[in-house]
This record gives C-alpha cells, sequence and structure tokens, in this order.
C-alpha cells in the first residue's frame, strides 16, 4: 500500500477554521453524481433480485460509468442506515460504492451475534452485490474499506480484529475508518465478548483513521454516548500494528454526524435527544468526516497521498475546527 504521510509521526496543533487560504476539494461534492437504492432481505412479487442479502441493504453509488471501490458502512445503535444519506452522497460523489445493512431494528443483539451477522452480509458481495448495480457500475471488492459510527465502528473494528467466527469473513479489507467508535455501555447490550478494549494492542495491520467528537463524552441523559473511557481515542490508541490518523472534531457531538432531520422517528428522536449535540451546522461535519475518508482512502487504496498528507499537515484545510491531529506510521518491519 501506499504510504499517506512521511515516515515519522505526526501531531499538528489545529488552526483556526477557515484560515486556509482554500479548501481541498474533497470537503466538496465530488464529480460523480449519487443513486440510493434500497435492497430488501427476500424476493417479492415485482423483485427479480436473483441474489437478496442476508440483511437489508440501503446502497449509494456513483450513477457513472465506471469501477469503483468498496466502503461498508455500519450504522451507529439503533439508527436507520438512511439515516447517514447526506454523508454517503458525499462519500459516493467521490467514486465510492457505500453500502450500509441494517443489522437490526431496535435493540442491538447480545454479544457477538452483530459481527457475525455483519460477516454475512460481507460474505454476501462477491456473489451478489454487482446483481443490484447498473451493469456499467461495477464493485471492485479488491481494496475495500470497512467504516462504521459509534456501535457501528465497534462493529468495523471486531470484524478487523477477526471477532466474526459463525461464518468466517470470506473478504479481505484494505482500510479501516472509524466515526466516533464507541466500545460499549453494558446495559446497552453493546460490549463484545471479550470487550474489544481488553486488548492491549490490535493484531491487525490495515490502516487506520478515526474520527472523534469534542462533545461525545458529555451527558445529555444518563451516561454519555461516547464516555471517554471507551470512546474514539481508546480505538485509536491501540492501531499499534497500522499506520494510524486520528482527528477530533472538537465542537460537534456524537450524533451529528447523522442528517439534519433523519427520516424515521426512532432515528430522529436519538440525533436529537439523546446525546450531547453541537450548536453548528451539521453539514460541515458531514463534509469533513466524508472529505477526510475520502483523501485516506485515495492515499492507501489509490496511492493518491497528497490530500491526506495536507490534511495532517495543516488541518485548517477542513470546514471544521479539527483538535490535535495524529499520524503515527507502523512499526517498521
Amino acid at each position: 500500500m501506499a504510504t499517506a504521510a512521511d515516515s515519522k509521526p505526526v501531531s499538528v496543533e489545529a488552526k483556526p477554521a477557515g484560515s486556509a487560504t482554500a479548501t481541498l476539494s474533497v470537503f466538496s461534492n465530488g464529480p460523480y453524481t449519487p443513486k440510493p437504492i434500497t435492497v430488501k432481505t427476500s424476493s417479492h412479487c415485482f423483485n427479480s433480485s436473483p441474489s437478496p442479502p442476508p440483511k437489508p441493504l440501503f446502497i449509494v453509488f456513483p450513477d457513472n460509468q465506471g469501477k469503483y471501490n468498496v466502503i461498508l458502512f455500519f450504522p451507529g445503535t439503533s439508527v436507520s442506515n438512511t439515516s447517514y444519506s447526506k454523508l454517503f452522497d458525499h462519500l459516493a460523489s467521490h467514486g465510492y460504492i457505500v453500502v450500509s445493512p441494517q443489522l437490526y431494528n431496535l435493540m442491538p443483539p447480545k454479544g457477538n451475534k452483530e459481527v457475525d451477522a455483519a460477516a454475512e452480509v460481507i460474505n454476501w458481495l462477491p456473489k451478489g452485490l454487482q446483481s443490484h448495480l447498473p451493469e456499467n457500475v461495477v464493485a471492485d471488492l479488491n481494496y475495500s474499506a470497512l467504516m462504521g459510527h459509534s456501535r457501528g465502528g465497534l462493529t468495523a473494528f471486531a470484524l478487523a480484529q477477526g471477532y466474526a467466527t459463525n461464518p468466517p469473513l470470506g473478504l479481505k479489507f484494505s482500510a479501516l475508518v472509524g466515526v466516533d467508535p464507541v466500545a460499549g455501555i453494558p446495559y446497552f447490550h453493546s460490549e463484545l465478548h471479550p470487550r474489544i478494549l481488553d486488548y492491549e494492542s490490535f493484531n491487525f495491520s490495515i490502516p487506520v483513521t478515526v474520527i472523534g467528537t469534542g462533545l461525545g463524552g458529555l451527558a445529555k441523559c444518563v451516561v454519555p454516548c461516547a464516555p471517554e473511557k471507551e470512546n474514539h481515542q481508546q480505538f485509536f490508541n491501540r492501531c499499534t500494528s497500522s499506520d494510524r490518523a486520528h482527528f477530533d472534531a472538537t465542537y460537534y457531538g456524537h450524533m451529528d454526524v447523522l442528517d439534519d432531520c433523519p427520516p424515521d422517528l426512532k432515528s430522529l428522536a436519538i440525533s436529537k435527544c439523546m446525546c450531547t449535540n453541537g450548536t453548528l451546522p451539521r453539514q460541515p461535519l458531514r463534509q469533513c468526516v466524508g472529505g477526510i475518508a475520502v483523501a485516506f482512502l485515495r492515499a492507501y487504496l489509490d496511492s493518491e497521498g497528497d490530500d491526506f498528507k495536507t490534511i495532517l499537515a495543516d488541518p485548517s484545510v477542513a470546514p471544521i475546527t479539527l483538535g490535535q491531529v495524529e499520524f503515527i506510521p507502523a512499526p517498521s518491519s
């Protein structure tokens, strides 16, 4: 894989938002037209799909002829996959096919069942994804990425860490993006067995970018949505075998990456009422998360690292204020 930054650790204090002379194009909509589709789990009278997925899918792809890398995105706790439509549009507009499974509807399953359900979807992709895309839009699964928000970030890390055993993964991933990942809150059935943070160091070596929020650790109801001992910093610290980058959206909350008005009542309530939210508009955060993800994936999937290097060296090019930005390369073998 291409190296995204210099071989020494990079740690840059954020400059005030807007102080840069120009914003990178990765933070704006890309040249492709995003198109969303939903795919149900079984064939219906008017559905001639030969290969339905094991879980419902929300897919956003570039509606332009071409071959595109795939991002598998896992939503947060009890949040619908369609609640991230604006973020998915941003990613697809830059040439990625985003596949987001709805692994459960209300309360998350206990233990590792969610990870195994995710593995079923992943193993379906090589045989089933292409049948749901236009003929001129080709999914390239040779270099795919895991991505997830909140509990979905935990699922993404768990897959990389090898938690999926029933079934085991049949597809390799080349990069991982965690959006304010949370390791678990016991009474929400959100902990894995063993707990993922019981590992002092993760055993995978794929490159990782972690994007946290500054307000995620503040409680609005009973407990914070992203407690400090379970949050993004803890995941980043354990990626000791990987090229790893860490960003912190200082003035935003845990659910601010969602659409302004999620389409279903449950997700809307979670988005607005359960977690501490920032007071700034959400769109710049989505642009920032999408832009960082695009720059990171270009660096490691396409060997085009200039934009990612620029963000690491000068975080003020981002559309929001970023806290301390870190990059630590993988140890030399």
